[in-house]
């Protein structure tokens, strides 16, 4: 599908270049993050079945795994600019049928978890209209309509998504940092500030330890969307890399810190049992509104609640954005349909947005026809999978980037940077992705058949990617 350039668009071609910086690049990625979201939604789950106080150590231990791996996909990142990061990475090093299940795999995690977000933000916002219009707005009406405005903005351009999701991002950041400075100023709640309580060694081995950093690496998704980002990038040799890592290490140490804070308002002792409260209340974000309240006023807890709408919208900005760069990337190499990669007068992908915001729609609407809770089913199921989706992910490329630089001249003989630090994340993605599969109906909130149903389907879209290039006649990558 072609069209003229004088008639709004371009052909097949490349992204827009120049348009974003290491700042425009990290919003998106915080917004593919959704913070707020991760520490009302997934905090008070970990702190309540998994380890307790001692959460926020498995961030930090998720931090280091995730920065291990960064570690080599920033180096794979210096030698592959593109689009379909991880179909491009994988490929470099096991080849073209690697590559094209990898891509089957990206596509997947990155469909399911916006289509899961579609199903908490339409939750959230079914809330406030009750709220403040005393209104009961179906929450699939919500879904529908952010959907034509997410694929109008994903349209217009790269750059001035980033400048939309720079506000939200900041906005719920703010507030959550706020409350922590606050709180470490004021030497924390009934029991003090307990750091032993929270990052000693027992601390962090105490419970459920595994249950807790399945979640704390679930909280992670999103940064290696720095790479998706390097076409449309100023310098991004040097502006990825450094995306990259300020990404890992400002989510890691926001994460350990607020929910350290958030521990110490309720007070270690008592923590799990509250956010256990929180969450048999049906309000799991409970457990973050009650202490903000407290130290800041009835206003912010008042102010969460759209706070973590405007998140929502943001992290589904963030997550079109990606799907629809690694549609237009696999159209540009011919796996998918050509016509994914025209690009309109903006240079921004246009028909793989309308392609993406359509397979949007098919995820998310069976769920409204039959009924079913968006909360509990839509965002539970689909979150899950793709978590898991994109641990595959993580340890393919990790993979992948150890053969490369073993195998190829290509200049760059540090050990650490392209083989100690990725087989050491690849060891930590592993162990991940084994705490996942043992606990994953715990993590996807339903029962073992559907959880099942839904784990088979990883492999499945590996395999089903595998044979892109069989049928569209390509060679795939290598």
């Amino acid at each position: 599908m072609r069209h003229a350039a004088g008639d709004g668009y371009a052909s097949t071609g490349s992204l827009k270049q120049n348009a974003l910086g290491v700042l425009g690049i990290l919003f998106f990625v915080l917004s593919a993050q959704a913070p707020l979201t991760g520490v009302a939604g997934a905090a008070p789950v970990a702190i309540a079945i998994g380890n307790g106080p001692g959460v926020p150590a498995m961030y930090l231990v998720a931090g280091v795994v995730v920065l291990l791996f960064s570690v080599g996909y920033v180096a794979m990142g210096r030698h592959v600019v593109d689009a379909g990061a991880f179909y491009s990475y994988v490929g470099k090093g096991l080849g073209g049928t690697a590559a094209a299940g990898s891509a089957g795999v990206a596509l997947l995690a990155y469909h399911a978890i916006q289509a899961a977000v579609y199903g908490l933000f339409g939750a959230v916002m079914n809330g406030l209209a009750l709220q403040y219009l005393e209104t009961d707005v179906p929450w699939w009406l919500f879904a529908l309509g952010t959907m034509v405005v997410v694929q109008v903005l994903g349209a217009t351009g790269v750059d001035v998504g980033a400048k939309v999701l720079a506000v939200f991002v900041l906005a719920e950041i703010s507030l959550l940092l706020v409350f922590g400075v606050v709180m470490l100023l004021k030497g924390g709640g009934p029991e003090g500030l307990a750091p032993g309580s929270s990052f000693s060694l027992s601390a962090a081995l105490d419970g459920a330890p595994g249950v807790a950093l399945m979640f704390a690496v679930a909280s992670m998704f999103g940064f290696e969307a720095t790479a998706i980002y390097g076409e449309e990038a100023r310098e991004p040799h040097r502006t990825v890399p450094r995306a990259t890592y300020l990404a890992v290490v400002l989510v890691t140490v926001f994460f350990a810190f607020t929910s350290w804070m958030l521990i110490s308002a309720h007070g270690p002792s008592s923590s799990a049992a509250a956010a256990g409260k929180a969450l048999e209340a049906g309000d799991g974000a409970g457990f973050v509104a009650a202490p903000v309240s407290a130290e800041l006023g009835a206003w912010a807890g008042d102010a969460l609640p759209i706070l973590l709408a405007t998140s929502l919208f943001a992290s589904i900005l963030a997550f079109h954005n990606s799907a629809n760069r690694y549609l237009f990337s696999l159209g540009r190499e011919g796996l998918l349909p050509r016509g994914l990669s025209t690009l309109n007068g903006r240079q921004s992908p246009w028909l793989a947005g309308v392609v993406q915001t359509g397979v949007a729609a098919l995820l998310v609407f069976p769920f409204a026809l039959a009924g079913k809770d968006p909360v509990l089913t839509l965002f539970s199921w689909l979150s899950g999978l793709a978590v898991l989706a994109i641990m595959l992910l993580y340890l393919l490329t990790s993979v992948s980037v150890i053969v490369y630089f073993r195998h190829e001249r290509s200049g760059d003989t540090r050990l650490w940077n392209t083989l100690i630090a990725p087989a050491l994340g690849a060891g930590g993605i592993a162990g991940a992705i084994w705490l996942i599969i043992a606990n994953f109906t715990t993590l996807i909130g339903g029962d073992t058949t559907t959880a099942v149903w839904l784990a088979l389907a990883v492999p499945g879209a590996l395999l089903a990617g595998m044979t892109m290039p069989l049928l569209a006649g390509a060679p795939g990558r290598r």
